[in-house]
Order: C-alpha cells, then sequence, then structure tokens
C-alpha cells in the first residue's frame, strides 16, 4: 500500500493554468490524505524507486532506492504538490539542519478534538477502584492490628521473664504482702489436706461397697441353703436374715458417706479451685506491676532528654494501669480467701457431724438413729431396682 501511494504522490500530473497557479482538481482532497498517511508511516525505501519528471515520463527518470547514497527522501519546497498545501493551509512546514517536520494546522486539530468528543459522548469512562483493592487494604488493616497484639504481648513477656529472673536470683525487688501471703499458703496447704481426706473417703466407699456386695451375695447363699437343707434350716435362716439386715444398714451408710465423699470434692474442687484460679491471676498482675515498676524506676534515674521523657511518659502509664489491676485482684482475693474461710467451716461443720452419727449408728446396731441420720440431712437412697426415670418424667 505503502508503494501505491508513494508512487502516487511522486507521478501526480498537477496543471497549471495561465497566471502560473495551480488550479482545483477534485483528487486535492485524496492528495492530502495520501501524503499524511505516508508521513505518519514512511515509505517502504528498500523497495521503491524514485520518479522524476512527470506522469509518463521515459525510463531513465527512475532511479533505484538501493543505489542512493544517505537519506532516502528529501525536502523539496519547489514541489508543486506541497504549493498547493501551503495555499490551503492544511500543513505548516519548518526547516532545520536534518531536514524538514511537518505539524498538523488548525483543521486537523479541530478534527482531533471533534473525535475525542466523539469517544467522551459515547459512554466512555475511567474505571473505578476495584472491590478487591478495598479487600486487601481491610486485609492489611486486620494484619496491623495482629501485630500489635503480638508486639504487646511479646514486650509485656520479655519485661515478665526479666523481673522473675532477677527475683530467683535475689537481684530484683519483689512487692509482698505478708498477711495475704500468709493466707495463700495456708490455703493451699489446707487444699492439700482435704485432697488426702477425700481419696481416703474414697477408699472407703469403694471397700465398703465391696463389703456391702459381699454380705448381699452371702445372705443369699444362707437363704437357699436353709430351703434344700432342712436339719439346719432355722440356722441358716437366721444367718441370712442377719446378713440381709446388715446390707441394708450397710447401704444406708454407704449413701452417707457418698454424701460426705461428694460435699468434699466440691469443696476442694470447686470452691478451693476458683479461689486458687484467682490467687494466680493476682501473681501474675503481681509480677507485671513490678516489671513495669522497675522499667519506670530504671528510667527514672537516666538521663532526661526528649525521647526518654517521651518512653518516661509511656512507662508511667503502663505502671498506673498495672498497678489498678493488681490493687483490684488484691482486694478479689482478700475477699474470696474470707467467704472461703467461711464457707468451709459451715460445710465441714455439717459433713462432719452427718459422718460421725452415720458410722457410730451402723457399728451400733442401731438402725433406727441411722434413718433418722439420713433424714436430718435430707439424703435419699436410690432404691435398688429402682430404673432411672425417662426423660419425659425428669422435664
Amino acid at each position: 500500500m505503502t508503494d501505491g501511494l508513494m508512487s502516487k504522490a511522486a507521478t501526480m500530473e498537477i496543471p497549471i493554468n495561465g497566471t502560473g497557479e495551480t488550479s482545483s482538481l477534485p483528487e486535492d482532497d485524496g492528495l492530502e490524505q495520501d501524503l499524511q498517511q505516508v508521513m505518519v508511516s514512511g515509505p517502504n525505501l528498500n523497495e521503491t524507486s524514485i520518479v522524476s519528471g512527470g506522469y509518463g515520463g521515459t525510463a531513465e527518470g527512475i532511479i533505484p532506492t538501493s543505489t542512493v547514497k544517505g537519506p532516502a527522501v528529501r525536502y523539496n519546497a519547489s514541489f508543486p504538490g506541497l504549493r498547493l498545501l501551503h495555499a490551503q493551509g492544511s500543513f505548516v512546514t519548518s526547516h532545520s539542519s536534518r531536514g524538514a517536520s511537518i505539524s498538523p494546522s488548525e483543521s486537523a486539530a479541530s478534527r482531533i478534538a471533534s473525535q475525542a468528543d466523539a469517544s467522551a459522548g459515547s459512554g466512555l469512562h475511567l474505571p473505578h477502584p476495584s472491590p478487591v483493592a478495598a479487600g486487601d487494604e481491610a486485609a492489611r488493616g486486620i494484619a496491623v492490628e495482629k501485630f500489635d497484639i503480638v508486639k504487646k504481648w511479646g514486650i509485656n513477656t520479655y519485661k515478665c521473664t526479666k523481673q522473675l529472673i532477677s527475683e530467683r536470683f535475689g537481684r530484683g525487688s519483689r512487692t509482698v504482702d505478708l498477711e495475704l501471703e500468709t493466707q495463700i499458703e495456708l490455703l493451699r496447704d489446707t487444699k492439700r489436706k482435704y485432697e488426702c481426706v477425700l481419696q481416703l473417703a474414697r477408699a472407703l466407699t469403694h471397700h465398703f461397697y465391696s463389703l456391702v456386695q459381699t454380705q448381699h451375695a452371702l445372705g443369699d447363699a444362707f437363704s437357699d441353703l436353709s430351703q434344700k437343707s432342712p436339719e439346719l434350716q432355722e440356722e441358716f435362716g437366721c444367718n441370712a436374715e442377719t446378713q440381709k439386715l446388715l446390707c441394708k444398714n450397710g447401704e444406708t451408710l454407704l449413701g452417707a458417706v457418698n454424701f460426705f465423699v461428694s460435699s468434699i470434692n466440691t469443696l476442694v474442687n470447686k470452691t478451693m479451685e476458683d479461689t486458687l484460679m484467682t490467687v494466680k491471676q493476682y501473681e501474675t498482675a503481681r509480677l507485671e506491676y513490678d516489671a513495669y515498676r522497675t522499667d519506670l524506676e530504671e528510667l527514672s534515674m537516666g538521663p532526661r532528654d526528649a525521647s526518654t521523657l517521651c518512653r518516661l511518659d509511656a512507662a508511667q502509664s503502663h505502671f498506673q494501669s498495672h498497678k489498678g489491676k493488681y490493687e483490684k485482684l488484691r482486694a478479689d482475693v482478700a475477699i474470696k480467701l474470707k467467704f472461703l474461710e467461711e464457707n468451709k467451716i459451715k460445710v465441714m461443720h455439717k459433713q462432719l457431724l452427718l459422718f460421725h452419727n452415720a458410722v457410730s449408728a451402723y457399728f451400733a446396731g442401731n438402725q433406727q438413729q441411722l434413718a433418722q441420720t439420713l433424714r436430718q440431712f435430707n439424703i435419699k437412697l436410690k432404691t435398688p431396682g429402682a430404673e432411672k426415670p425417662s426423660w419425659l418424667e425428669e422435664q
């Protein structure tokens, strides 16, 4: 296509009237468009030839481009087509030492502007931010928040570990409440002793249950032999009744001991354990309080420059926060220890009285006193043959 355009532009016959001016031809607009395309894309100089002279010239006027040295296309101001373009105002030429450059005229600029307006009116819009970008921003914010949490945890753990090691090696100071520490140690010792009592009571329950089962089996055996041995029917019958009575009283005592074990288990593994959990939180708060107190003291003894003052203010804020937490937990521990002591006395008074009366009545053979003891403490025995109620009855 470029070859045809270049040949057409080079060999076009332009008529000139008597006054020396070019006459208007219907192909002027086509010539202008062809020249614009040649100037934009450029001719293929490897396959074209430059023709000198007018239309229908001889072969001597055709010069192959492969033999031309230097620039293949040169600016010719006397070319009639360029004079025609100057007259119509379509192009403006400028000369330089290296050649000529042709810039679009005002009419071309107006056509470009009209094309831009048409494209704008066709509904083309700038792309809006994608929802993926908003999701990335939200994920980045969550990641920063988690990083801050991990950073604070790391700093707090470092300070507490440093304080703990200093206390173990005797290099750091420790806040001590003598009265509260004594009560805490007494609670831990009491819990250990009560756990021992609970373990022994469970062992007693297990062994006594085996004894009751053995007595029940022995009573059945005596009853069977009394029916099969007529000469010893009376003796076997008396022993069978005695074993059944012991079995019945043993089941009553077993119910009282089970109630005793259940109450001790609740006191040790729930009430005391809950208080000790609060004590652990108090000890952790005490360690953090001492760690930030030591940090504040070290910063207070250092130089007072701008950066140190900022760090000192931050340390003071953290110290006040942990101090408030420590004092609150200390008050909670004191209150829980007081209520625990009152509850322990009340529960143990009732359970020890139950255990004493039940065991005494059983080994004394006083069935009425044993039954009265269970009624006194609202203990209901389960009937051996009774089935578990359905879930509808439980509702």
